[in-house]
């Protein structure tokens, strides 16, 4: 990977007076009934560029995307509610641009004193931020590079995305990385080219099929890999265990299979799970050994037994990824797992990340110390792409 220049070589060549679009992973939960945001931990990360930039007279354009809108304005996903606690959080107001690239964004824009921020509209609301036509896209981009004089990418949540935001505007305006993607590429690249050994792997989530890629690519270069969460039941299928009404792919049974048996005995998969009569958090539930799953429950949490091997190998690790958690820790019955091996992985003498995503979520979620861990990603999706060695577009249009 080429040198990216930082944040660090933008200030240097000065900024005040001059406008800066930074663009944010602001992509953060809200309440389905009352909008309000739910875990903000993705507008903290970004605080540190943002402030850098503010101290030092720029004036700073924000811009985000929110949710899954279909390339059009949707007020579920408007970035609303994040323009106001991002003012809360850098002590100053916010100015909001209701638009991407409209009269909206441009007054607003246009209005900067030295030292403000903007935030622009969720930009898929314009079809071109993630358009596959390269034409479409590029026209979005010209419109929101117009707005800057330089651009910073602080979202290493999207760089796995050829949006136009995040792989069009950096060939449009001199670019830097900022203080997050930064961090981020030096915390993964720690794990890509020479980890300290031991190095154990926990991952987790629901299916199998999202997390192959990074299976197949971490096996040869692990020492263990343990495996829980939902997917774990399609590897239990595969040993021709009975795993009841659990979440199973049956089309990855036998790609499991295969897996185990080139594994060297590196996979490490529960011994025991809890078994719930139904998906709700009030259900009928206990715990039972893998090879007594009975046939009308369904597995939703790793059980004690499992917590206590998983922790004992990662008691021994010097250099821990966990990505995924290990049962439905949203249900404080099903929490006990994800609750472990966190715990676990906290008081191992190891470098430990934290592969962003649903495990990110059930730290904050389960209220545990996020300084325990030497570094949490914002970036699931594109933390396990960088560990797959996939090119990250986003990355690469900051090496250009």
């Amino acid at each position: 990977m080429s040198a990216l220049r930082t944040l660090d070589d933008l200030l240097a060549e000065g900024v005040s007076g001059r406008r800066v679009l930074v663009r944010a992973d602001l992509n953060v939960p809200l309440d389905k009934q009352t909008g309000a945001i739910t875990d903000d931990g993705r507008i903290r990360a970004v605080l540190p560029t943002l402030g850098a930039l503010v101290e030092a007279g720029a004036k700073v354009v924000v811009c985000s995307h929110l949710g899954r809108p279909k390339g059009a304005p949707d007020p579920q996903f408007s970035l609303g509610p994040v323009a106001g606690r991002l003012g809360e959080l850098l002590g100053a107001p916010v100015h909001f641009a209701t638009d991407t690239v409209g009269d909206s964004a441009r007054s607003t824009v246009a209005g900067l004193a030295d030292g403000q921020v903007a935030l622009l509209e969720n930009l898929r609301f314009n079809a071109g931020e993630t358009s596959k036509d390269e034409a479409e896209r590029g026209a979005f981009a010209d419109h929101l590079a117009a707005f800057g004089d330089a651009y910073v990418d602080d979202a290493f949540g999207a760089v796995h995305r050829k949006h136009a935001s995040v792989f069009d505007v950096p060939a449009r305006l001199p670019h830097v990385a900022g203080r997050l993607v930064l961090r981020e590429v030096e915390v993964l690249s720690k794990l890509t080219a020479d980890p300290e050994r031991p190095y154990v792997v926990v991952l987790g989530g629901s299916k199998v099929s999202d997390k192959l890629a990074v299976i197949e690519a971490l096996l040869p270069t692990v020492d263990r890999l343990l495996i829980g969460g939902g997917m774990c039941f399609t590897f239990l299928k595969a040993q021709g265990l009975e795993v009841g009404t659990s979440l199973l792919e049956k089309d990855m049974v036998e790609t499991c299979r295969n897996l185990l048996e080139r594994s060297g005995g590196k996979i490490m998969l529960p011994v025991d799970v809890v078994v719930a009569d139904a998906f709700a958090p009030d259900a009928a539930h206990d715990t039972v050994r893998v090879d007594g799953i009975p046939s009308h429950r369904l597995g939703l949490d790793v059980g004690p037994e499992t917590v206590a091997g998983f922790s004992a190998a990662l008691s021994q690790a010097k250099t821990i990824f966990w990505n995924g958690p290990m049962g439905v820790f949203e249900m404080p019955a099903f929490a006990a797992g994800t609750r472990g091996i966190a715990e676990a992985i906290t008081k191992a003498d190891a470098f430990s990340v934290v592969g962003g995503g649903d495990s990110a979520a059930a730290v904050r979620a389960l209220r545990l110390d996020e300084t325990d861990f030497n570094h949490i990603s914002t970036g699931g999706g594109a933390s396990l792409e960088y560990l797959e060695g996939k090119t990250l577009p986003g990355i690469a249009a900051l090496e250009n």
